[in-house]
This record gives structure tokens, sequence and C-alpha cells, in this order.
């Protein structure tokens, strides 16, 4: 029986999110005949890490997400150790929490990303670097955290009345209207496309764990070649970062044009390497869909663990 330690919490603005993911991986890892340990990261790194080793574990499930647990950083001390673990790896965990960075890459792969340019919070207080609406986002959070959309007619400063604990360094993207769409990708193949209608504004962190907030519609209602197309587009994504394990690339589809059926209007906003296992969560959703259960699909993540040699 293989021994798992399941890490979750950590530093980020994710945290409780990460305790509910780890929670459930947890308790399906156990359903699945697996011997599970848990492990609350916090306080000195030192001290995790010497708790981690007391547990003995053949494999760490990654539950932690954002900063620290989700952009390599984690995954170098797992490497250090020589313990396999789910999910990317240092390089791939890092490239997709760098924006900037991941946004080139795709490019360079020829997938359709919205223009965007990084600059710094006083280079923006400047001056509208972009025609409105525009986004501006963290350059390295994910769950969308600190992800605003700066609107014609809203204050000229576009950071008034906004907490930015974020750094200096700041994304501006064009934004694009239309639909959210997300696709789960679990061992270099896509899943399948969901379509996310929130019922207020956009899919914000509040939207996306608050239950209620969101509308799933999986498969999404959209047209063939548009579906195959979100599909491919993030199994490149997933593949030009060099990812492995289960990731999930987000979309954003602009269909108010005349030819609004026209795959021009997909635009991949970002892949998340260690997307939610909450109860809201998409990939979960995206693998009952394709006969997967649960216990089915942290199975799998574990068996396919591996470190960086």
């Amino acid at each position: 029986m293989k021994r798992v330690s399941v890490l979750m919490g950590g530093y980020s603005k994710e945290r409780e999110v990460s305790l509910a993911s780890g929670a459930n991986c947890a308790a399906a890892l156990q359903e699945a005949g697996y011997e599970v340990h848990t492990l609350d990261v916090r306080g000195d790194i030192r001290e995790v890490i010497d708790r981690l080793l007391a547990q003995k574990p053949d494999v760490v499930f990654n539950a932690l997400h954002g900063r620290f647990g989700e952009d390599g950083n984690f995954q170098g001390l797992l490497n250090l150790l020589k313990l396999p673990y789910t999910h990317s790896g240092v390089m791939a965990s890092a490239m997709a929490m760098d924006k900037p960075v991941a946004k080139r890459i795709f490019a360079a792969n020829g997938v359709r990303c919205p223009e965007g340019i990084q600059l710094t919070k006083a280079e923006i207080l400047k001056g509208d670097p972009l025609p409105r609406p525009y986004v501006v986002k963290p350059s390295n959070e994910g769950s969308s955290v600190g992800v605003y959309i700066i609107k014609q007619g809203d204050n000229a400063n576009p950071f008034a009345g906004i907490d930015w604990p974020f750094g200096d360094h700041v994304l501006c993207e064009r934004y694009i209207p239309g639909r959210e769409l997300t696709v789960g990708v679990m061992g270099d193949k896509a899943m399948a496309v969901t379509e996310l209608r929130p019922k207020s504004g956009f899919y914000d962190y509040k939207n996306k764990y608050t239950d209620g907030m969101t509308e799933h519609l999986c498969p999404a209602p959209l047209p063939k070649h548009v579906y195959d197309a979100a599909m491919q587009m993030a199994q490149t994504a997933y593949r030009s970062l060099g990812c492995r394990g289960v990731a999930r690339a987000d979309f954003r589809f602009d269909d108010s044009k005349p030819n609004g059926h026209a795959i021009e209007g997909l635009y991949l906003l970002e892949i998340n390497t260690q997307p939610g296992m909450t109860a809201l969560s998409l990939v979960p959703e995206q693998a009952r869909h394709l006969g997967i259960s649960y216990p089915e699909l942290v199975s799998w993540m574990v068996e396919h663990a591996a470190w960086d040699e």
C-alpha cells in the first residue's frame, strides 16, 4: 500500500481553497485504498520538511495553490528530497505562474492570447496603457486573485479603491468580452470544455468558490469547431510549458461579432498547473463527465507522480 502525504494550506492568498482541496483529496485517496497523511504547510519551512519526512511518504500529493506551492518553489524542495509529487515540475510550474513569460511561450507556439504588456504600477498611473476596457492582474497569482477590469467611466486612477498587495509589477491585457470557458488536461489529453456563467460580474475568486454563484455547463454549448479548437489550444499550451499530470486552461470566447462562431474569437488567458479540487472545482466535474470518479482521478494523479531527476 502506497503511503501518500497530502500537502495543503500554504502561505498564499489561496490558503483556504487549498485546505478544502487537500481535505477532499485525502478523503478520496483513503477511499481508494492508500495510506494517507495530511500536512498543513505553515510556519517555518524547515519544520514543514521535518514533518513531511517523518511521514515517510512514497508519493506527495501537492494540493497547494498559489505562490510558493504552485510556482516551482515547493517542487524544487521535493526534487531535492527525491520525492515524487503530483502535477507539474519546477520549470512548468514557474513558467505557468509567471503570466508574462507564459504568454510569450504560448504565442511562440501559435496559441492566441489577449494582447498585453507588463508595467509598473507607477507607469500605469501616468495614463491608461491600453484603451478601456482593459484588465489589470498580478503577474504571478492564481485563482483570479487581484484581477480587475478597468472600464469606461471608472476613476481615472485605475487603482482607486483597489487593494493591491501584489508588488510593483502589473500585467495589463485587452479585455475580451464574451463567454468564459475552461478545459482540463489530464496526461496531455484535453478532458472537456466547460462554460462558466457567473450570476454577476466575471468569474473572479468569489464566483469561483461560492456555491450557487456560477452556473457550470459541461459540455459547453459551443459550435463543434470552437469546442474542438479550445481542446486543441489547451493541449498545445500544456505541452508548450512541459506540464505533466493534471492542469486546466482558461479561455475567453468573443462571440459578439457577426462571425461570432469563428475561432478567431477564442483567447487563452492562462494555464493553471494545480487546479482546484474542491466540491465546486472544474477538473473533478469534467472527470465525472468522462465517467471518472473522484477517487479514480486522484488515484491516477498519484500513480503518475514524478520528480525532476
